[in-house]
């Protein structure tokens, strides 16, 4: 379970974040702040895993606590900043272009449940990871880094598209939505909308498998480059 502590001088913003972390499988909360000061407390008395930080809190920004929390005796924590779009860039600047993984408000459910699955997924991964160099490391976390979405229809992310095409990658032959969901580590209805998504796009081929009763199964595969279908 990830246990995450919200941050968010909103009462009603950060009810609704409550409500939406805890309708993903595998996260909890396990406190809110509403000010930079109590941000900090909670993470040295809860220890979660995550925090979901807002950067516009009444007494300090949500950048001088991500500079706190890194200074040393506070505890390890993961943050997702939510920010508006036009702060992206200075944030990266404030953190010297470090690791950020950030949510652009406003979102709309789809799009906090996308990255907080990705963030779980790439959690996962580092967890099962013994002795990663660096580099698999950068990489991994890079999926988690917002990239540009104009091509991807509104609900989809880039991060969770590239698990899905990395889990049918890994899995070298025909998939189900079952499947795939359990190497991403996404829901179903998640990896199943995802691969609609790739189908539509000519990136993975759409097969049925037929049994003796009930509907066919739809298993996938993915198109390679070079590599047309039959």
């Amino acid at each position: 379970m990830i246990r995450v502590l919200i941050v968010d001088d909103d009462y009603r913003v950060s009810d609704l974040h409550r409500e939406f972390t805890e309708r993903i499988a595998g996260f909890s909360v396990v406190g809110i702040a509403h000010s930079g000061a109590e941000a900090i407390a909670a993470v040295d008395r809860l220890q979660p895993d995550l925090v979901l930080l807002d950067i516009y809190l009444p007494d300090v920004s949500g950048i001088e606590v991500l500079k706190r929390l890194r200074e040393p005796g506070h505890p390890s924590v993961d943050v997702i900043a939510i920010t508006a779009a036009k702060d992206v860039a200075s944030l990266r600047d404030a953190l010297h272009g470090g690791v950020l993984h950030y949510l652009v408000k406003p979102f709309r459910w789809s799009a906090f449940e996308s990255r907080m699955e990705s963030y779980a997924a790439v959690r996962k991964r580092l967890v099962g990871l013994r002795e990663a160099e660096q580099s698999e490391i950068d990489r991994i976390f890079s999926l988690l880094r917002t990239s540009s979405t104009e091509s991807l229809p509104k609900g989809l992310s880039q991060s969770t598209l590239e698990l899905v095409l990395r889990a049918l990658r890994e899995a070298g032959e025909t998939c189900s939505a079952e499947d795939v969901a359990g190497r991403a580590g996404v829901s179903r209805v998640t990896a199943r909308r995802y691969l609609e998504h790739l189908a539509q796009e000519s990136r993975v081929e759409l097969l049925m498998r037929y049994g003796a009763l009930g509907r066919p199964e739809h298993r996938y595969r993915l198109v390679e480059a070079g590599r047309s279908s039959n």
